[in-house]
């Protein structure tokens, strides 16, 4: 569990978070949400431990994180799973041994240890077949997949996500949801995901923190989305006219 309690965060007279409270649970996939320059990306490289809040909290299954000793923060990084938003794969070097890199920066597994999990990860991401291919060699979505599997491979407590559907088809953005979801709910990982794309919202959306300059607007899931009467909400996420005929749907669905 994540827990944030009252998170400032500025750049010099900048104040870009103003109070952020909230809480992600394991299991469960949270999106963060919001126009540019609501704050989403500062919030999460505040999580990450990239920014250190000038007020507040952020504790980790009830660990602060700005108290942890060398060797605390040592271990919490490996229980941390970043997914890039341009996936940041190496080009030089194959699925395998992209994937293999934490491992060997964490670890002191044996070659044939390491392999083992590698490729348990690579089948975890249907990306059989691929250990010796390059990033170039591959498609947006498979690279995304590579991207997951790199993050999961050290079997982590916290999985982040900055825009993990960028550049991707809408199609083969639901594959990559769904297999956040997945890997999230199997291995009962807190997932955090920074997201602009509202398919995410509405498909794997159960828990929603809205922000709107540096302050938390609204939170709820993709159900109660759809049931607001937050004028910021609504006019953020059904700004396209095909959302508005959804969520008017829904709405008379329910009288």
């Amino acid at each position: 569990m994540i827990e944030v309690n009252n998170l400032h965060k500025g750049f010099g007279d900048v104040k870009v978070l103003k109070g952020i409270t909230a809480t992600f649970h394991p299991g469960k996939t949270s999106l963060i949400i919001g126009q540019s320059g609501s704050g989403k990306t500062v919030f999460l490289k505040s999580l990450i431990g990239l920014h250190t809040p000038e007020d507040g909290t952020i504790s980790f299954d009830g660990r602060i994180n700005t108290k942890f000793t060398d060797d605390e923060k040592q271990q919490w990084r490996q229980e941390i799973g970043m997914v890039f938003q341009g996936s940041a794969l190496f080009d030089s070097q194959t699925v395998e041994e992209n994937i293999m890199f934490p491992l060997k920066m964490f670890t002191k597994q044996t070659n044939d240890e390491m392999l083992d999990r590698v490729n348990f990860v690579i089948n975890r991401v249907n990306l059989q077949n691929s250990n010796n291919k390059l990033p170039a060699e591959l498609s947006g979505g498979m690279q995304k997949r590579v991207a997951i599997a790199r993050a999961i491979v050290m079997n982590p407590k916290y999985l982040f996500c900055d825009e993990p559907n960028s550049g991707l088809d809408p199609q083969t953005a639901i594959v990559i949801d769904n297999l956040i979801q997945e890997i999230t709910d199997e291995y009962n990982i807190t997932t955090v995901i920074n997201t602009h794309d509202m398919n995410s919202v509405m498909e794997i959306g159960e828990k929603i923190v809205f922000l709107k300059n540096g302050k938390k607007a609204w939170e709820g899931n993709s159900e109660g989305i759809f049931k607001t009467d937050n004028e910021s909400v609504v006019d953020f996420v059904y700004s396209s006219n095909l959302f508005k005929r959804v969520r008017e749907a829904y709405l008379n669905e329910k009288k």
